[in-house]
Formats: structure tokens, C-alpha cells, sequence
């Protein structure tokens, strides 16, 4: 799957620097995007981790521990911390399945409901702040999915 040859238009030595790897590119967008974000949040009293937390949430209530794990693509040593102090905080409530006593079912209160209408205006302030339209970036949002998915196919022993 992988190659080790370069396209000829860039040599070996371009090809190590840091203004072209895509890696650095997403790296450093990914930081831009965070510091946006970290105003708009702390005015609702949310974390990052959080507001993605409450973003499935309020797309779909009711969700176990593992499939908000899945979601997020966060294990439960990361998720527990973050979801206990999300119910300390009175956004949500984790309670075992009457079913099934090891899924752990988590369910927005009704703060946590109420927090999506304060939460309402954060995408439009991201938008307005990428001084991007809607249409390009939602094809941004499409291929940088498109580029997660086909990473997360791809075994990384294989690239040797």
C-alpha cells in the first residue's frame, strides 16, 4: 500500500520541510481552531472534550459509555474522568443499564438540555471566524473525514 517514491516535483530534502507536511498543517489548524473555540466555551462553562461530549449528546441522547467513546474516538480512561465531571458539573447523568448492569448509559439532564440553546450561536461564531461559506466548508469538514477514515483503514506497520 505504501510507496516510497516521491512525486518528482518535490525532492527528498523539500519533502522534510515542516511547511509540507500535511501532518504540521493539520496539526497547527487543529490549535487555531481549538483557541477559537476556547472563549465561546468557557462562556458556557465548557471544556472542548466536553462540548464534543455534548455534541453527541444532544444529537443523541441516551448513549452508552462505549459508543461515546466510539464516537469521540476517546478510550474510557479518557472519558470516565471527563464524563464524571460533566455529571459533578449537572449536565448529565450516568446510570447503569437495567438490562444490562456493564453498559453504562449516559442521559443529558434538564441543564444539559438547556445548555443547547446557549451552545446554539458557537458554530456560526466558528464560521464567521474561519471566514469561510458553508458550502466550502462543509467540503473542507468532507475531506478531512474522508482523509480520518482512510488513516484509521491504514495498518501503520505496513508504511516500513
Amino acid at each position: 500500500m505504501a510507496t516510497s517514491k516521491l512525486p518528482s516535483p518535490i525532492s527528498a530534502s523539500e519533502a522534510l520541510l515542516l511547511d509540507n507536511q500535511l501532518c504540521f498543517a493539520l496539526y497547527s489548524a487543529s490549535l487555531a481552531m481549538t483557541r477559537m473555540y476556547k472563549p465561546l466555551l468557557e462562556a458556557l462553562g465548557l471544556t472542548y472534550p466536553q462540548y464534543l461530549a455534548m455534541l453527541v449528546l444532544w444529537e443523541r441522547d441516551g448513549v452508552t459509555v462505549s459508543e461515546l467513546g466510539e464516537r469521540l474516538s476517546l478510550d474510557s480512561g479518557t472519558l470516565t474522568p471527563l464524563l464524571k465531571r460533566m455529571e459533578t458539573a449537572g449536565w448529565l447523568a450516568r446510570l447503569r443499564d437495567v438490562n444490562d448492569e456493564r453498559r453504562v448509559l449516559i442521559t443529558l439532564t434538564a441543564a444539559g438540555r438547556k445548555l443547547k440553546t446557549r451552545a446554539a450561536r458557537v458554530p456560526g461564531c466558528i464560521l464567521s471566524a474561519t471566514q469561510c461559506d458553508v458550502t466550502e466548508l462543509t467540503a473542507l469538514t468532507r475531506q478531512v473525514q474522508t482523509l480520518r477514515d482512510r488513516l484509521n483503514r491504514c495498518d501503520p506497520d505496513t508504511l516500513n
